[in-house]
């Protein structure tokens, strides 16, 4: 054991205990009656008996796991018809499967980057897309969130032959919309690949097809749109979809396609079976959002007196700001005792540094479960502030 080693590591911590920053695991038990207002479950779809079969039929045939990267032997019929399908489901020409949605968008940034490729991104977007730039040895650029005017500056100074201008259709902390169509224009007007991260908005958007899908965005040549099937879709892995030339780029170039094995099967049987869903029940994306609304509105009328307001989102998450990381840590205690988990994001999830209780709205949540986690956060919140 190295003791200096050790010695930095313990005072790391010791930091982050101090600051409110540390964090623990928090172990989820069979038939543990907690409220979940954490999970990315969405729609409601994760014990879904329908999934559950699709999963247990592909286990059946297929076996555990791929057993081997997608150009050995890795790729069954499977993973050929998730493509197929995930690529009608959000409108765009052709998509490739990965095993998380996280090395979906560090596959494509270091296939795309180098030093001839300029980055230029949106200032909230999420660690794995910050991953990416990170190695893709792109010189990367970051615009201030939602700006146009910013990234159009950015993309005006380039040197590079190359741009990719980077943003999340709908960002992860506080389920806000990215402008697209003006990201787009600034694109065709760079000539530069739009990359839209869709990991909150499938399933959740535009009847469940996310926000590019039906609209100029969709199969446009300047676009390219990852996404993740561990949300909405109830499932596990990512993909990246665009047109012909990137999908054989990525097969040729991405390390993280190339080198890791193959999605499971029965990942990609759940999530063929939650496109199905989700093109047949329509009423789940629309439970979602007004379960998300009734969260807002109760929190918000509970706790105006305190100054604090829970904002409407296009999203399913909503946020409730906290005036320090600790308060933030000891509320969302609080709460898990109380019988409700609910997330706490600190410093670094938080790319604006501010502290937030985030509660993700789900399509099977209950009235009465609603009011209740209102009655219960707002009781809590008060007595911690």
């Amino acid at each position: 054991m190295s003791a200096a080693m050790k010695r930095w590591v313990t005072q790391q911590q010791s930091a982050r205990i101090r600051r409110g920053l540390a964090r623990t695991l928090v172990t989820r038990l069979p038939g543990e009656a907690v409220l979940d207002l954490a999970s990315n479950d969405y729609l409601g779809l994760a014990r879904d008996p329908r999934l559950v079969r699709a999963a247990t039929h592909a286990l059946s045939i297929w076996g555990t796991g791929a057993t081997s990267s997608r150009l050995v032997c890795g790729t069954t019929e499977l993973h050929e018809r998730l493509e197929i399908e995930l690529a009608r489901l959000l409108g765009m020409q052709t998509a490739l499967v990965y095993s998380s949605g996280y090395l979906a968008n560090i596959g494509v940034l270091t296939a795309l980057g180098g030093p001839g490729t300029l980055v230029v991104a949106d200032s909230q977007c999420h660690a794995s897309l910050i991953d990416g730039f990170r190695l893709s040895r792109s010189r990367t650029e970051f615009f201030d969130h939602n700006s146009v005017a910013d990234a159009d500056r950015l993309l005006s100074g380039r040197s590079e032959p190359r741009a990719l201008l980077v943003a999340e259709s709908v960002y992860s902390v506080d389920s806000d919309a990215a402008p697209l169509d003006a990201l787009l224009g600034l694109a065709e007007k760079h000539d530069a690949m739009l990359l839209v991260d869709e990991a909150h908005s499938v399933g959740v958007l535009g009847a469940g097809r996310g926000a590019v899908a039906g609209t100029v965005l969709a199969a446009h040549p300047n676009v390219i749109v990852t996404a993740t099937l561990s949300k909405a879709l109830a499932s596990q892995g990512g993909a990246v979809l665009g047109p012909e030339w990137l999908r054989t780029q990525l097969v040729n170039r991405s390390r993280s396609f190339i080198f890791d094995t193959a999605l499971a099967p029965p990942s990609a049987a759940t999530a063929l079976e939650a496109i199905t869903i989700i093109r047949a029940e329509p009423w789940r994306a629309a439970a979602m959002h007004a379960q998300a609304t009734a969260l807002a509105e109760g929190l918000s009328l509970r706790l105006g007196h305190l100054g604090l307001a829970v904002p409407q989102a296009v999203g399913c998450v909503r946020s409730l700001r906290m005036p320090s990381a600790a308060t933030a840590l000891s509320c969302a205690a609080a709460v898990r005792t109380a019988g409700i988990q609910i997330g706490c994001f600190r410093p670094p999830s938080v790319p604006d540094g501010i502290s937030r209780l985030r509660l993700c709205a789900r399509a099977t949540l209950h009235d009465k479960e609603v009011a209740h986690a209102v009655r219960v956060i707002g009781t809590i919140v008060e007595d911690h502030l």
